[in-house]
């Protein structure tokens, strides 16, 4: 029988998709759609500095609403972290991420609108709720889809988006601080972010990992093999197959308690003094006979905290998690309790707040990793939400106390307060801290519980 034309052409070889280039692609959009959340994060935070002496005169708001407007998104971020870590782990990833910066784009949008201080204050605890949405599901969705090599870096300059974040703000709020009603296009401005940050969202899709988590198996492999994503799936598997307990019970399970109390404690440990010094930065100067130099001091202040988050952001994946956490938390309450035992001595109180802030910021690149990496993938963003809201706690009371503490006790006391704070996270990092750098997700969450 002859053949056709047709049974005679060999089939054609369909044209093999370019694997690096996806998978550089998913990773470029999911880095700038993460990226300028943490920026949005700083924006929204931050713009409300340069704004508030204005909107308080245009809303008539007394000592009490500013101090509400004020703390209203550190509020929300308490609330936000663990409801959208548990909504992210039980939902996907993929709907809340999208979702958390709907909430950032509408907040942003009636902000230009309010007619009075309670309008304000709830809008801007509704944007903190998304703020702490933010922490729990971006870090862990990247680095859900993130290499092992490399991980860690990527992760930490999340923490610099931030702070170009909050210096953005501050440029554009100095920018409308002569125009009439300025302080309502300098907040509302932040939609513009969220617009952009919304369309980069909207094509990403769900995390491999929870769908191994989920058991679905086929639509992870599939995702997988289209991304070239690194991820060990028989050991993720193996972890959505093991017997626990879901949501926030889960954390304080034998399992998982180990990795509970240490990011929440670290973490905690790191942002209390930081966050507290910082915002009464003039008080602490002045206590200590310095206050002339306290406006250059700030701003040495915050270039220095750049540069050591930068340099964090750089070495992490270098030397190690633990050797970027622990010996810095030693050597930062050394500096502050020095600073306390020689409150007289200009080398000592400078060298000593140098040490203290650039180390700590280098750390602070940890908090978008640690929390990530020691809990598994059916559990991360409950468990980073959760670290979240400790950390808050933690940066509330060490805001709270240390005026009252300046004004019984003094700075000495206040400083060596702040020792102890740091050498405790010291302390509890040299037991608990497991060394997870270069290790797939999955071991490294089981490393962290001892496993």
């Amino acid at each position: 029988m002859a053949m056709t034309p047709a049974t005679q052409q060999q089939p054609s070889t369909p044209e093999v998709p370019d694997l690096h280039r996806e998978r550089r692609r998913l990773h470029t959009k999911l880095k700038l759609a993460t990226q300028i959340g943490q920026g949005i994060d700083g924006y929204i935070i931050g713009g409300i500095g340069m704004a508030m002496a204005a909107l308080t005169t245009d809303l008539h708001l007394s000592t009490f609403m500013q101090g509400l407007v004020g703390a209203s998104p550190l509020i929300g971020i308490f609330i936000g972290g663990p409801l959208f870590g548990r909504l992210a782990d039980r939902f996907g990833r993929r709907p809340v991420f999208l979702v958390d910066m709907l909430i950032f784009l509408i907040g942003s949008v009636l902000q230009f609108f309010v007619t009075d201080g309670t309008q304000l204050f709830l809008i801007r605890l509704l944007m903190g709720v998304a703020i702490g949405g933010e922490y729990a599901i971006g870090a862990p969705l990247l680095s859900e889809y993130a290499p092992r090599r490399g991980r860690g870096r990527l992760l930490a300059s999340l923490e610099i988006s931030w702070y170009v974040g909050y210096a953005l703000a501050t440029v554009v709020g100095a920018l409308f601080a002569d125009v009439d009603g300025g302080w309502r296009w300098s907040l509302a401005s932040s939609a513009v972010i969220a617009v952009v940050c919304v369309a980069l969202r909207g094509g990403i899709p769900e995390s491999a990992r929870w769908l191994l988590s989920r058991g679905r198996r086929e639509e992870a492999e599939a995702l997988i093999e289209k991304y070239g994503i690194e991820v060990d799936i028989d050991a993720e598997f193996d972890e959505s197959q093991a017997p626990a307990r879901e949501g926030f019970r889960a954390l304080f399970s034998r399992r998982h308690l180990r990795s509970t109390v240490f990011a929440s404690v670290f973490w905690a440990a790191l942002v209390l003094p930081y966050f507290a010094i910082g915002t009464f930065w003039t008080q602490v100067f002045e206590a200590l006979n310095m206050g002339d130099n306290a406006v250059a001091a700030l701003l040495v202040y915050s270039f220095t905290a750049v540069a050591g988050v930068t340099a964090g952001c750089l070495v992490v994946d270098r030397i190690g998690r633990r050797r970027l956490l622990i010996p810095p938390f030693w050597i930062t309450a050394g500096a502050l309790a020095l600073v306390a035992l020689w409150p007289t001595s200009t080398p000592v109180i400078v060298g000593g707040f140098l040490f203290f802030i650039f180390l700590n910021a280098a750390s602070s690149a940890l908090t978008a990793i640690y929390p990530l990496e020691v809990f598994p993938t059916s559990l991360r963003t409950t468990g980073v939400g959760f670290a979240t809201a400790m950390s808050r706690v933690g940066a509330a009371i060490g805001t709270f106390l240390l005026p009252m503490g300046l004004d019984r006790f003094g700075a000495e006391f206040v400083l060596l307060i702040g020792a102890g704070v740091l050498a405790l996270g010291g302390l509890v990092s040299q037991f608990l801290a497991p060394e997870t750098t270069d290790m797939d997700l999955a071991r490294a969450a089981r490393k962290a519980r001892g496993a």
